[in-house]
């Protein structure tokens, strides 16, 4: 008689037994283990299926872990051969924005409409192209799979071949250019106003030009910030005692995570009983001081690394300030600018100012610190059931986004007056927020105007960066096409070479549009304060007054 069996443990246990020439079903026999228990055929088929699967799992994990670590071996493998080439993209990007602040100073109205219809013309082409390619791929074969078919490849160009990728771009494009365009409709009026502040924000900075390389000290004094913070966070985390434990690859081993000691692990019985299992460390200090001690140290010294950052940026912007404070006040320009505007408004930042930098700075860290929390809350909170915790938890971090940006807002104007007239954070926030409320339209209008066209100007810089970089990487630029390295993703310098072209031109027109903020809040000072006559008069230049005063 051929008896059906199950594996389990490198053996075979049938699935019916005769017994006394009955068939039984093997489900309802029980036996006995090793220590006497009795234990039934459904005990130990539940307990192979258990082990199958957690050596699956097993098995899966370390397929991920190493595919992973395959795919960092490479992309360091790409950083490493194409170092050179990304850093000279960088430099690029960077010779590119200079050049662009330095031509705002005589054609910035010319300029920034050729920007504006360069980014729309780009955006246009990208949705043609995306169009050539997808309708190219819509009558191959295989190209109608959806990216969830395929799934996460670590190879991108795989979706490349896929028509719904290019699909996704045209719409992607489309929407973009449709907002772009309606935009510079409702609001062209508006547009030449703010290119005239623009002008005259590339006039100050041309006269005072060290401002545009401050932010290489913003810069290093946020990389002493992060230092400091990731030395805190290893010392932390490190303090206390080692503890070992035991870890085991036998399911069944009842030492498994138990505390040990690696001097005399090897001496005791649990190398016998457990064969194989070895004494790792686990973490410094302790169980019930980690939780106490150590998880609240740490988060108090993430606050005080939010508060420096904050300090850093806040000590800048005030600097800044200061300087092109410096510029517009001067009723004859240049002739009246203080010699080393830069310096002198650095120094005056850190010898009077330093407290009310650091009580802005504290509150709109407090504010992120919180935001950090409802983050860690919500993460934590994923899988809860209870819909109202979830809504709740989602509203709490609705308005404390709308309060962070809120508070950043208004530093960056308290900062303003904090420079101009000097009175400490509160006085000035509340002097910054009336004079704000009082010329509301001309703050909706140039705030959001600015900001729009400058985003324009970033992204034509790196944008046009990274068409370059896609065409040297992939091999098309052929003057220097033996020069290109082989890589293993092309996409890993391309995106490395778009970010910080980004970030370089987001440095470049931060300062920028500190300017443009200075002088429309000094305008607005110089409105109620002076009257345009020989004892009062403007210390605008006539055409920003004709221009802002009209509108």
């Amino acid at each position: 008689m051929i008896v059906p069996s199950r594996p389990f443990l490198q053996r075979c246990f049938p699935d019916f037994i005769t017994r006394n020439g009955t068939l039984t079903v093997a489900n309802k026999t029980n036996f006995k283990d090793g220590h006497g228990k009795v234990r039934s055929v459904v005990d130990l088929r539940d307990a192979a299926n258990k082990v199958t699967a957690m050596q699956q799992g097993t098995e899966s994990g370390i397929t991920s872990l190493l595919d992973a670590k395959e795919v960092g071996v490479k992309i360091f493998e790409d950083y490493a051969s194409s170092w050179f080439w990304i850093l000279i993209g960088l430099v690029i990007s960077m010779l590119v924005s200079l050049i662009f602040i330095l031509l705002l100073r005589f054609t910035a109205g010319v300029l920034f409409w050729m920007v504006i219809f360069g980014v729309i013309v780009a955006v246009g082409y990208g949705i043609w192209h995306c169009y050539w390619e997808y309708s190219t791929l819509k009558g191959k074969p295989d190209s109608d799979i959806t990216i969830s078919d395929i799934g996460f490849q670590t190879d991108f160009r795989v979706y490349l071949q896929l028509s719904q990728t290019w699909l996704i771009f045209m719409i992607s494009l489309a929407v973009i250019e449709a907002i772009i365009i309606i935009v510079l409709i409702f609001l062209r009026s508006r547009v030449r106003i703010a290119i005239a502040l623009l002008k005259e924000g590339s006039k100050a900075i041309g006269c005072i030009m060290s401002t545009l390389f401050y932010p290489i000290i913003t810069f290093l004094l946020l990389a002493l910030c992060i230092a400091y913070w990731a030395v805190t966070a290893v010392f932390l985390a490190s303090s206390g005692e080692a503890v070992y434990k035991v870890m085991s690859t036998l399911p069944d081993c009842k030492y498994t995570n138990l505390t040990c000691d690696p001097e005399t692990f090897s001496q005791s019985n649990v190398t016998k009983l457990c064969p194989g299992s070895q004494c790792t460390f686990a973490f410094y200090g302790g169980e019930s001081l980690y939780h106490r001690y150590i998880f609240v140290l740490q988060l108090c010294n993430l606050l005080v690394f939010l508060w420096l950052v904050n300090f850093t940026i806040a000590l800048g912007q005030c600097t800044l300030a200061g300087a092109f404070a410096s510029y517009y006040w001067a009723l004859r320009k240049p002739e009246d600018i203080p010699p080393c505007p830069l310096a002198s408004s650095f120094g005056r930042a850190l010898r009077y100012h330093t407290g009310s930098l650091a009580f802005g700075a504290l509150i709109l860290s407090i504010v992120q610190f919180i935001r950090i929390i409802l983050e860690y809350l919500d993460h934590k909170l994923k899988g809860a059931h209870n819909a109202f915790t979830r809504f709740l938890l989602c509203c709490l971090k609705c308005c404390f986004w709308c309060l962070e940006h809120f508070i950043k807002f208004m530093n960056r104007n308290a900062y303003i007056m904090i420079s101009i007239y000097g009175k400490n954070f509160c006085a000035s926030a509340r002097d910054a927020f009336f004079l704000l409320m009082r010329n509301v339209m001309r703050v909706a209008v140039l705030d959001k105007v600015t900001d729009f066209l400058l985003f324009l100007g970033k992204l034509l810089i790196s944008g046009s960066v990274g068409v370059l970089a896609f065409f040297f990487f992939t091999r098309q630029i052929p003057v220097i096409q033996e020069e290109v390295p082989s890589l293993n993703y092309y996409w890993v310098p391309l995106l490395t070479v778009i970010f910080g072209s980004y970030m370089i031109a987001h440095g470049f027109f931060n300062v920028y549009a500190m300017c443009v903020d200075t002088l429309f809040l000094c305008f607005c000072e110089d409105l109620e304060r002076n009257d345009g006559s020989p004892s009062k008069p403007y210390y605008m230049p006539p055409g920003l007054h004709r221009i802002l005063n009209k509108n």
